[in-house]
């Protein structure tokens, strides 16, 4: 018999997460049954969308969602032999027993020298999430101008090379110097810390004084009505994240700068990246290409030790990662 480790949710955030919300439980797996497989996690994702999630979907005393890479270490499912490798959105544990649904395998062909922690940063959820609003969402052409808030994350920071790749000026917003300087190094054309900056407006207008044809928007709040003002006439949004909201108490309030949505006829879209689930097979092959190409590169932060998710996911809300969150167990 197989004992899992499992962080639960004990209490709904109030404001920012303390410690006090979460609680380490031990549970007995059992065997698996006909058609089941035993998961042991090899990395955990860790992502700000857990905050709002962890609020819509969960209710206190469920494991902590998120996903993670996993390895099949016994089966009675021919889909997933031993020693295979999968993802899947198993939640905060270091063992999961299942049926396989919702388990996607490791593509075959996954290059040796290429760390499997990847399936859930670059080559995984916010690699496709990159691409599918870059070309689905927003539709950027060539030589056209992006700005990307959150640059310098796991999403945003693909975004800006896909965009690069695609021949566009791209302009990134970070929250560091040394965010400022990663960022930089991955082509960026243009890039400040929008902590230190006098004041946003204009340093959005230096770094792209004709405007903005796309705006990739992470973060929300009073970042989101200062780059509005700076779109081009015919403008798109594409909308997949708001860190800048997600530890308020209560829904922000505010201005919402609808008269220029309506002057410069701008076209806005929330999304997330499941909504594309048939291209993943196509999409990442074409991204493996790129990364192994030097096209694409990625950086990880890396926590080391199951016990420490809880402070994983509160450094990232704070801010404190560059490049993708991840925790190998």
């Amino acid at each position: 018999m197989v004992q899992a480790k499992t962080w639960i949710l004990t209490k709904h955030f109030d404001g920012f997460p303390k410690d006090s919300n979460f609680k380490l439980k031990v549970e007995d797996l059992p065997e698996p049954k006909n058609g089941e497989v035993l998961l042991e996690a090899v990395f955990l994702s860790v992502d700000p969308y857990m905050r709002p999630f962890s609020r819509l979907s969960m209710k206190e005393g469920d494991v902590m969602i998120g996903g993670q890479v996993a390895k099949v270490i016994q089966s009675k499912n021919p889909a997933f032999p031993v020693g295979s490798h999968v993802v899947g959105n198993c939640g905060w544990r270091t063992h999961t027993v299942c049926d396989g649904t919702g388990l996607i395998p490791i593509m075959p062909d996954w290059p040796k020298d290429v760390s499997l922690s990847l399936a859930l940063g670059i080559m995984g959820m916010p690699g496709l999430t990159a691409l599918y609003g870059i070309e689905e969402v927003l539709g950027l052409k060539k030589g056209e101008t992006i700005l990307v808030n959150a640059a310098a994350g796991a999403v945003g920071s693909v975004v800006g090379q896909i965009a690069k790749i695609k021949g566009c000026k791209v302009v990134g917003s970070a929250g560091s110097d040394a965010k400022v300087a990663f960022i930089k190094e991955l082509g960026f054309d243009e890039a400040f810390n929008y902590k230190t900056v006098g004041s946003l407006e204009e340093a959005l207008k230096k770094a792209s004084p004709e405007g903005y044809d796309c705006f990739f928007e992470n973060v929300g709040g009073p970042f989101f009505t200062a780059a509005v003002q700076q779109m081009k006439t015919f403008g798109r949004i594409a909308v997949c994240g708001g860190i800048a909201t997600y530890n308020d108490a209560t829904p922000q309030t505010g201005p919402y700068p609808h008269l220029i949505m309506i002057l410069k006829e701008l076209k806005m879209e929330g999304f997330m990246q499941s909504r594309w689930n048939h291209k993943n097979e196509e999409s990442l092959k074409r991204m493996m290409g790129w990364l192994k190409e030097g096209k694409l590169q990625s950086r990880e932060h890396i926590t080391k030790g199951f016990e420490n998710m809880p402070a994983a996911f509160m450094g990232i809300l704070r801010g404190e990662n560059i490049g993708k969150a991840v925790i190998a167990v």
